[in-house]
This record gives C-alpha cells, sequence and structure tokens, in this order.
C-alpha cells in the first residue's frame, strides 16, 4: 500500500486484516484515504443494521455510542500502520472524552468518520474523531486506545 491510500486500494479483506472486527459488528464500509496520521472511512446505514431493532420500532434513529463505535474502529484501522509484529495486538478503547451528539442518523443516511492521531506515547494512542453526515457534524470526540496482547494476535 502505498503512503496516501484510496478507497479503491483498500478492500474489505483489507480492512479485515487491518482490524479484528466482524460481521455483524464491523461498521466500516471503505476507506476513503489515509495516511500515517488521518483517515477518513465511509459508511451507509441500512435498515436492517442490528442496532437498529428496537431503537425506535417507529422511528429508527443510530446509537450514539455506535456512532463512537464507527469512528473507533476507523481510528484502529489508522493505527494499523503504526504496529509491527513487535507491537502487534487488538487495539482497544482506554478513554472516550468530549463527546458531542449533534444530529441523528438514521436508515439510509451515509456518514464519514474523520479520524486523527493527535499523540503516542509508546502504546498508547490519542486520538480526535469527527462524524460527519452530509458535511455537517454529527458527532465528535477525543479517545485513547491501547494495543492489548492477546494470544493469537
Amino acid at each position: 500500500m502505498t503512503q496516501n491510500s484510496t478507497a479503491s486500494e483498500m478492500n474489505l479483506e483489507q480492512i479485515q486484516k487491518a482490524i479484528p472486527h466482524r460481521a455483524p459488528m464491523l461498521l466500516v464500509d471503505e476507506i476513503v484515504s489515509q495516511d500515517d496520521n488521518q483517515i477518513v472511512c465511509r459508511k451507509t446505514i441500512s435498515a436492517d443494521e442490528f442496532f437498529l431493532q428496537g431503537h425506535y420500532p417507529d422511528s429508527p434513529v443510530v446509537p450514539g455510542i455506535i456512532l463512537c463505535e464507527f469512528g473507533m474502529q476507523s481510528g484502529a484501522i489508522l493505527l494499523s500502520r503504526h504496529l509491527d509484529e513487535a507491537t502487534a495486538g487488538v487495539p482497544v478503547a482506554t478513554r472516550l472524552n468530549n463527546v458531542r451528539f449533534r444530529k441523528m442518523i438514521r436508515p439510509g443516511d451515509r456518514i464519514e468518520a474523520h479520524v486523527s492521531l493527535t499523540e503516542r506515547l509508546a502504546d498508547a494512542f490519542f486520538l480526535e474523531a469527527k462524524i460527519l453526515h452530509e458535511g455537517k457534524t454529527a458527532v465528535r470526540f477525543d479517545f485513547a486506545c491501547t494495543i492489548a496482547h492477546v494470544k493469537g494476535a
């Protein structure tokens, strides 16, 4: 992969190689762009998403924590560029700060996660995320991850 990757260069198989998430919990549909410190990912919300069942039946809305998870999965893909054999493991969230929900997301909406790596201290990574819909911020937050070393990873 080149320094600046495009969506056509990162298919589902490559996304699954970068992060351990699988259906139905894999929320990233495509990578729009990325470099060492930033990534843009996209997802289209379909009416049959597991998290919409019962939230809310007559007027479905994507739960805010799912939007945060989409941003964190995008960040995990970004972090995969910073890991090697010595630091291999599974990225896990350790902190979620300054969360602001600004817009409801519904079935049919296409959202983008814009995630930036702001700092790295050993195996601790600090990131900023914005989830956009039609160019407007739906959610923004800061988060931190560490690399959990698990058997088989």
